[in-house]
């Protein structure tokens, strides 16, 4: 994590919560599940929320449900009290 708590492209990071697609991301179910929570994905980009600057969006893509080796999902806009890297958090849950 960036000395500004902020998260930086290429970090590992969990999902907090259930994440579903909400008709946003095209190719997927409405409330497709794109991350369940302890989910490891890695920060891809970084942005803001246009109405509101100061508000950070991470886009990342969070490992396949699936259970494929390696292989991640479509990227996923989460907001950052939806993630944390507090490994021993997320595999208390598996």
């Amino acid at each position: 994590m960036t000395p500004s708590g902020q998260y930086a492209i290429g970090e590992i990071v969990f999902s907090r919560e259930l994440l579903v697609n909400d008709g946003g991301i095209p190719g997927l179910a409405a409330e497709a599940v794109l991350a369940t929570p302890g989910r490891r994905g890695v920060v891809v980009n970084i942005g803001h929320v246009e109405i509101d600057p100061d508000q950070q969006v991470y886009l990342v893509r969070f490992e396949s449900a699936a259970g494929a080796l390696g292989e991640l999902g479509p990227p996923v806009g989460c907001l950052p009290d939806e993630l944390t890297q507090d490994e021993a958090w997320a595999k208390a849950l598996q």
